[in-house]
């Protein structure tokens, strides 16, 4: 290993700006909303299953042309039933009544099977549309940066449950429109060869109904929908952190204050809701005078016609159900004011997250705001070049101009005050913080492996614990288990039942058992580089003395962060970490923690002379 010796000092620390989606408003039913749809939806009629989207839009469309035809047939037989009971006319009746139950018989199963089909197509689209955000959540990480940066709230709730609120909504919306407008063509025809002053009563009664529903509800709505569904997912959020840290919550009793908490949460949920329902019991009111209205306005004005004998009743009834038909056509946002703008408030929340993930927006994103950024390339062993480390949405300096090379079979002892970097610098390492300047030249992430002082237990199988984070080994069962014996977790698998048992292992094993089975995976898959965060923090003296001679045995680069002297004779070097950027590089052989701290002269700048050193004594 070679080991420049030099120091830094960084810049004071500034507060990070507070994220923009909480600076953010929801869009209205305008342009931009329009446009939001548009970047959501379009991926997914242009992509690689294209071919199935429209095949699928084409077969709804044929289906509601159908269901449009037999609807008109039906008003008409209603009509003919109704003229044939005035007149008193027994086989007009009967012979209207059995053309009815034939069009009823060809009806009922086509309104069925659209939709069945309706619903097919949204969840095959829902299926695509959450492989396509799911790919762009996890590739290159972005979920950890979401979670470090807090650039948006509540991403997971996004994915899981708006993404089936728009595939689902567009799909409802869209063959809404659409059968909208063949439903206006098939009934105008019908209305209009009737009564033309009723054509134009229709017209000017759907148009006004729209614009007072735009102009009064519109945006009103949209906008407290937004903040309900965002309230909502924080509220639900809170209830699942009580859930996972139920264990240190009992510990410390903290009840009281994390009902204090959930409660808050709650509040703004129960508030928003109230000026929600306000806003929604006006626009109820509106919408049910709007539609009852119908029931009496074409047959007032159609009344003069058919007391004067010049129209029959049956063609009055029928031009009263043409007039409904039509008016449901023109009149589609306000009948569905209320779950559009809803629909509208989920596709802004969607379109943000899309922003962040989806590779597409990313490189517009980045290309507009570039950064500085850490360069990485490839090599065959670890080496540091002039690394500046900032946390992210930070000016603060970490590490400044930090220079390290290791080579195989090398081990680094990381040490220092909390607070100084240490964990941030592994996170540099392992590529999950970039922010900064200079270069990690480094192998294939693929050699690395990560133990931190919590392990991740996923659920499943004692053998998927072992393996993890691969999904298979070639590895025996015979092995796996000496694998176990060797991290001294011997009898592991005949108390849980076998390789195959599944059981909550984060309630089921101890700490120290838990970083135990982290060491087996190690051992399992034999990186070339293993960096080890306080790894061994619940471990006794024996246990960590064995496990740390194991990895160095097997020839590994280690990278440590502890605080106990014993693991000192494990390691072949040592940084010190001094705050403000300063650091030091030194043998392990020949390092104390006791006396002051060096001045350390390099290209970084000096270290502060006046800064206190934790006092470890070294084991030999």
């Amino acid at each position: 290993m070679n080991t420049p010796t030099s120091a830094g000092t960084g810049a004071t620390s500034n507060a990070a700006p507070e994220p923009k989606e909480k600076k953010r408003r929801a869009a209205g039913l305008s342009l931009a909303a329009w446009k939001q749809f548009i970047s959501v939806a379009k991926p997914y009629w242009l992509g690689n299953e294209k071919t199935k989207a429209w095949s699928l839009l084409l077969f709804l469309i044929v289906l509601m042309l159908v269901e449009t035809k037999l609807a008109v047939m039906l008003n008409n037989q209603t009509g003919e039933i109704t003229s044939a009971l005035a007149a008193r006319d027994g086989d007009r009746f009967w012979t209207s009544v059995r053309a009815c139950l034939l069009v009823l018989a060809f009806a009922v199963p086509t309104y069925a099977f659209y939709y069945y089909m309706r619903d097919l197509f949204g969840n095959h689209w829902r299926r695509w549309l959450t492989g396509r955000f799911l790919d762009g959540y996890l590739n290159g990480r972005k979920y950890y940066e979401l979670g470090a940066d807090s650039e948006i709230d509540n991403p997971d709730q996004r994915i899981s449950e708006d993404i089936n609120t728009f595939t689902g909504r567009s799909i409802h919306f869209l063959l809404i429109f659409l059968g909208s407008i063949m439903q206006l063509v098939a009934f105008s025809a019908v209305l209009w060869s009737i009564s033309h002053v009723l054509v134009g009563v229709l017209a000017v009664y759907a148009l006004t109904g729209t614009v007072v529903a735009l102009g009064v509800f519109g945006n009103p709505l949209i906008h407290l929908n937004f903040w309900q569904l965002r309230r909502e997912a924080d509220f639900r959020f809170s209830l699942m952190r009580l859930r996972e840290n139920a264990e240190s919550i009992a510990f410390y009793r903290g009840e009281a204050q994390e009902r204090a908490h959930i409660e808050s949460r709650f509040d703004k949920v129960f508030r928003n809701f109230a000026k929600l329902i306000r806003k929604q019991c006006s626009l109820n009111l509106f919408q049910r005078t709007f539609s009852q209205l119908t029931l009496v306005l074409p047959f007032m004005i159609l009344a003069g016609g058919v007391l004067s004998g010049e129209l029959e009743v049956g063609r009055a009834v029928q031009a009263a159900g043409a007039f409904t038909a039509v008016l449901s056509a023109v009149g589609v946002i306000v009948d569905n004011f209320e779950s559009l703008s809803r629909f509208v408030a989920g596709i802004d929340r969607l379109q943000a997250l899309s922003r962040l993930v989806l590779p597409e927006a990313r490189k517009k994103t980045a290309a507009a705001k570039p950064e500085p950024r850490i360069q990485t390339r490839a090599g065959e062993h670890l080496a540091l070049e002039s690394l500046t480390l900032h946390p992210p949405q930070s000016e603060r300096v970490l590490i400044k101009e930090l220079n390290l090379v290791l080579k195989p079979g090398d081990a680094l002892l990381i040490t220092g005050e909390s607070g100084c970097g240490k964990s941030s610098l592994l996170r540099a390492i392992a590529g999950l913080w970039n922010r900064g300047s200079g270069t990690i030249q480094r192998p294939s992430l693929d050699k690395f492996f990560f133990l931190p002082q919590q392990p991740y237990l996923q659920a499943g199988t004692l053998r998927s614990q072992l393996i993890y984070p691969s999904g298979h080994t070639e590895l025996s069962d015979p092995q796996l288990l000496e694998i176990l014996e060797q991290v001294h977790l011997p009898r592991l698998a005949e108390r849980v039942g076998g390789l195959d048992a599944v059981h909550d292992w984060e309630k089921l094993l101890s700490v120290g058992e838990q970083q135990r089975l982290a060491f087996a995976r190690v051992l399992v898959h034999g990186p070339s580089i293993v960096i080890l965060d306080e790894a061994t923090s619940a471990l006794d003296s024996g246990n960590e003395a064995s496990l740390y001679a194991r990895l160095r045995d097997s020839g590994a680069t280690l990278i440590s962060i502890a605080h106990r002297a014993a693991v000192l004779r494990h390691h072949t070097h040592v940084l010190r970490l001094m705050g403000e950027g300063a650091w030091e590089v030194q043998e392990a052989g020949g390092f104390q923690f006791d006396g002051p701290v060096a001045v350390v002269k390099g290209s970084g700048g000096t270290a502060p002379p006046s800064r206190p050193v934790v006092k470890v004594a070294a084991a030999g």
